[in-house]
């Protein structure tokens, strides 16, 4: 499992999914979390903060959408390797593939539970670390 100090950008723009992901991962235990209301926040906020160590982001949003961050994030050296999760209510075969295609690390359905916060982030990490 990713180290609890690791620093998450946590990317939608509603405010109460924001809260339910962060309340979510204060009970795994990470403590150290960042917030954005759309991709383009999320993006000014990964090239002011370089320590971000995970995004998990949802995928329709306005502005900038999560698969299009997912773009950004992927296309640029700096944060080729940054897990990245999407969390999303869309589970259409041809999305999924889409992202997989992009370079997700991992994906969330809303709506979701602790323990399957947990298992996807747990997933990810090994992905990554493996």
């Amino acid at each position: 499992m990713f180290s609890t100090s690791i620093k998450i950008l946590v990317v939608d723009d509603m405010g109460t999914m924001r809260k339910l992901v962060k309340r979510g991962l204060g009970e795994i235990g990470f403590t150290t979390m960042e917030e954005a209301e759309d991709g383009q926040v999320a993006w000014a906020k990964l090239n002011d903060q370089p320590d971000i160590g995970l995004v998990i982001s949802d995928w329709n949003m306005p502005n900038c959408t999560g698969l299009d961050l997912l773009k950004r994030v992927r296309a640029d050296g700096r944060f080729k390797s940054l897990p990245f999760v999407l969390l999303t209510a869309e589970v259409e075969a041809h999305q999924v593939k889409e992202a997989l295609t992009l370079g997700v690390d991992g994906y969330i359905i809303k709506p979701f539970t602790g323990d399957s916060l947990r298992a996807q982030l747990e997933k990810t990490h090994l992905k990554r670390a493996g």
